[in-house]
């Protein structure tokens, strides 16, 4: 009787917990829905409602007029710089942090997390105050006929900077996660380091480099605050697609500048895509 009376209560307690924990579930789901359109959905929706407001003939000059493409042509050309160079520095950096134990480790580590930490107006104020024409360096280049501030080098100079740690802690994550058994069998068994690293090492962090690439180049092609503050803003010349879409917008020109802002979302559609589709196969047994 007791066992019988028990199996009751239980089997109602289940019963009862049931809709209660499909109702909440569903508020939740509901919550984080409404979230993501209201944050995300409603926006993009009126960047392309705004920039297709003049019709599409109207979209199309905005897009293909010369300081647009100068400007697509600038920031393309960073990121074509400025990645690689990424890629060459995260590999360094997660090949010695990840695979190797030394005296200051952890505060290279900290020094790679400074860019996401600090504001990129900052940092642009910083090359500003090291390199601008005012600094004791700065003052030296211009003198040898090289300008780094208010000109591409200088646009160069704080991309990278706002950007190196992306690839760097994607490469350390995987190798630190990777272990150092099959650099050390391979070592062992006559591979020189060249070879442990291309055979054995790079294979395996394979998608957390991708991964890491297509998270800094959305950044570097997207990048706003430390490049205004170094570009100069010179139409046709210092001005990437982000600092183009400002220049419209202050000109009241706001059906161009949303035609403009476009491109930038196909491209965070593009990363995300991407991520998305990266995350789904790393997370596949290789």
């Amino acid at each position: 009787m007791g066992l019988w009376a028990r199996g009751n209560v239980e089997t109602g307690t289940r019963a009862g917990v049931r809709p209660a924990g499909r109702a909440t579930r569903r508020l939740l789901i509901g919550v984080a829905l409404g979230f993501v359109a209201v944050v995300v959905v409603v926006p993009v929706l009126a960047v392309f409602a705004k920039a297709f407001q003049q019709g599409v003939p109207a979209y199309v000059h905005a897009v293909v007029e010369r300081e647009a493409i100068a400007a697509l042509r600038l920031t393309a050309f960073t990121a074509a710089v400025v990645v690689p160079t990424n890629v060459a520095f995260g590999l360094a950096a997660g090949w010695a942090l990840g695979k190797f134990d030394f005296p200051g480790k952890s505060l290279v580590t900290a020094l790679i997390e400074i860019p996401l930490a600090v504001s990129p107006v900052i940092s642009g104020l910083v090359f500003v105050l090291c390199l601008g024409p005012r600094s004791f360096l700065g003052r030296f280049l211009l003198h040898h006929g090289v300008r780094v501030i208010f000109a591409w080098p200088g646009i160069a100079l704080a991309t990278a900077f706002v950007t190196f740690s992306y690839v760097a802690r994607e490469v350390i994550t995987a190798m630190e996660a990777g272990g150092r058994d099959k650099e050390e069998a391979a070592i062992v068994l006559g591979a020189s380091g060249w070879q442990t690293f291309s055979r054995v090492t790079l294979p395996s962090i394979r998608w957390a480099l991708l991964y890491g690439v297509v998270l800094c180049n959305a950044r570097a092609m997207g990048e706003f605050g430390a490049v205004s503050v170094v570009s100069g803003h010179v139409r046709g010349e210092t001005e990437t697609l982000p600092l183009h879409v400002e220049t419209l917008y202050d000109d009241y020109r706001f059906s161009a500048s949303f035609a403009v802002a476009s491109l930038l979302v196909f491209l965070a559609v593009f990363t995300l895509v991407a991520k998305t589709l990266l995350q789904r196969a790393r997370e596949v047994p290789s």
